[in-house]
């Protein structure tokens, strides 16, 4: 019942964090950047009709007005909502570790019959904790050198059991790769779409206007560039959430290995 809450809780934690973003970027792009954009493209045009040499200054609201842009800030929240909340969890899982669960005397042996006193108090654990890799680890080991009575048996579960963590965890960042892709390519759309507008507007500037070409190619260069800049900030903290959860499940056997491993013994 419990496994089967956690990815429900994941799965409703993921969409409430996509409206969020959506609701928070789309609220201020309509009360600040697109105003702001729009009464500083018509400040900068005014100017230029009285001073043909005048040179606009850049305006992060006018870079980021577009369509594009606003969809690649909210695909940028809703992934750092997404690794937040994994850190969260990372953080639980370390925090088991520091626990010290089985709270077991320097040199005191763990025997087959002693097993289920142990996992007894693993048992007794909150829901949450008990679905944390250190204790699932931990009493797949005991269930096993109590059955077994073999060392090897139960230290080949007890890895066994990391691994298959190992393998959940990277299979749990294929969001956060999607959305990785889907930014630039988000960008890539705002570059067509540039390039195609100051190519309608083409004929305009044999007369003379270019403004039309101009601010199509703002567009397509505009989008392009948060794209980029979000997709590099982006691929950043995937790798260092990446390499905090394949330290973590190399911890958690390495703790296994000192603490409850090498303490087992078999008569």
């Amino acid at each position: 019942m419990t496994m089967n809450k956690k990815p429900n809780s994941e799965f409703l934690f993921t969409v409430v964090a996509l409206l969020i973003s959506i609701v928070i970027v789309h609220t201020l792009y309509v009360l600040h950047v697109r105003p702001v954009a729009e009464a500083t493209l018509q400040a900068d045009r005014e100017r230029m009709q009285v001073d043909p040499n005048y040179v606009p200054p850049r305006s992060i609201e006018v870079v980021l007005k577009d369509y594009e842009q606003e969809s690649t800030i909210v695909l940028m929240l809703w992934a750092m909502a997404i690794m937040a909340y994994m850190a969260k969890t990372n953080r639980r899982e370390q925090d088991a570790l520091d626990a010290d669960l089985l709270r077991l005397p320097d040199g005191m042996k763990i025997l087959p019959e002693d097993t289920r006193e142990y996992a007894r108090q693993i048992e007794t654990l909150p829901g949450e904790t008990r679905e944390l890799l250190a204790p699932r680890a931990l009493l797949g080991a005991l269930a096993r050198f109590g059955a077994t009575r073999n060392v090897q048996d139960a230290s080949t579960v007890a890895h066994g059991i990391c691994q298959t963590e190992a393998d959940r965890l990277d299979s749990e960042l294929s969001m956060l790769r999607y959305i990785a892709w889907a930014i630039p390519a988000i960008g890539f759309i705002g570059t067509v779409r540039g390039i195609g507008d100051a190519l309608s507007q083409a004929h305009k500037a044999v007369t003379g206007d270019i403004s039309g070409v101009t601010e199509g190619l703002g567009v397509a260069f505009n989008s392009t560039l948060i794209a980029l800049l979000l997709s590099i900030l982006l691929m950043f903290l995937m790798q260092q959430l990446q390499r905090v959860q394949e330290r973590r499940v190399l911890d958690t056997e390495t703790w296994l290995d000192q603490k409850v491993i090498r303490n087992l013994q078999a008569r």
